[in-house]
């Protein structure tokens, strides 16, 4: 019970800290896109498109959250986790997008020079700044950026946002004592490769969820040498591993054992092999015990054949 009402309340203070984090964000990018249209500034206006990707991460992190609380049902088995990785998907293609838009409005700027109210961009940076700082420090202070992969995402979203406005103030301060206009559409493709960065590991891990590859922290070859040398495993064939969401990784098997093992010690052996795979980042294991004598596969992998005809079982 005690463990229950601490990750409750966990939970709880996640999607508060959370939801202070997203009004705030978002907030500020409305008030950065003003800033940017008025001062003519790219900097700003690209430092308002990484917010941008800001707020969408805390939006998708509460939503998951939110989400997440909803029991399975008949129609939605693993509930609506999954959720998160299509909001993840949609995330980072927009993130790439914003990037190459930014790409082309710099190289038009560099061609074609426009005057930049450069005092109203420090100004509207310096607050960026302190924003996104004030931000970092909520989430510090009230949420779990260590262990929730949720939370982190949102942290380390907002400190990356930091180096945006660091370039926007950097670009009007050479603006305004040098006269450097060219630093406003630099800056601003600065920004637009940490978005471009963003989007890209965004989509990439999401993709991988979706195709159903293997987690990037779960090693195929430890988690097939950890069942196979578990006492009374002889083989280890037909071998799944993916991810439901990010930080809930499933794993399918057969387990090759010897004919005169009983029911309770076929529980045993089950609940040994699946103790040992949570030390490899496997939260949730569905394997099947078979004798030697029941027809299967050598191979550790299996090539499922959707239109099989109904007696080929078997890969």
């Amino acid at each position: 019970m005690g463990h229950d009402h601490g990750h409750d309340h966990a939970h709880t203070g996640n999607k508060r800290v959370l939801l202070i984090a997203f009004s705030i964000i978002t907030l500020f990018m409305i008030v950065e896109v003003i800033g940017g249209y008025l001062t003519n500034s790219l900097a700003l206006l690209a430092d308002a498109g990484h917010m941008l990707s800001d707020s969408a991460s805390l939006a998708i992190s509460l939503v998951a959250f939110k989400l997440g609380e909803r029991a399975a049902s008949g129609s939605k088995t693993f509930g609506y986790r999954r959720f998160e990785i299509l909001a993840a998907v949609i995330n980072g293609v927009a993130l790439i997008g914003i990037s190459l838009y930014i790409f082309y409005e710099a190289i038009r700027r560099f061609t074609e020079p426009t005057a930049i109210a450069s005092t109203g961009m420090l100004i509207v940076s310096v607050i960026g700044l302190l924003v996104n700082l004030l931000v970092a420090w909520i989430m510090l202070r009230g949420g779990d950026v260590k262990e929730n992969l949720n939370m982190k995402g949102a942290y380390l979203h907002v400190l990356s946002d930091t180096l945006g406005s660091i370039g926007a103030i950097a670009a009007a301060l050479l603006i305004m004592f040098f006269g450097w206009n060219w630093a406003d559409p630099l800056a601003s493709i600065i920004v637009a490769l940490l978005v471009l960065r963003s989007g890209y590991f965004v989509t990439k891990s999401a993709v991988n969820i979706l195709m159903e590859g293997v987690p990037e922290n779960v090693n195929l070859e430890d988690v097939t040498a950890t069942i196979q040398s578990t006492e009374g495993v002889d083989d280890v064939h037909d071998l799944h591993v993916w991810a439901i969401t990010s930080g809930l990784n499933a794993l399918s098997c057969h387990v090759v054992t010897d004919g005169d093992m009983s029911i309770a010690e076929g529980e045993t052996l089950l609940q040994e092999i699946k103790h040992k795979l949570e030390n490899q980042h496997i939260h949730h294991a569905t394997i099947q015990i078979e004798t030697a004598n029941h027809e299967h596969s050598d191979a550790l992998l299996c090539e499922l054949e959707g239109s099989a005809a109904p007696h080929s079982h078997h890969h």
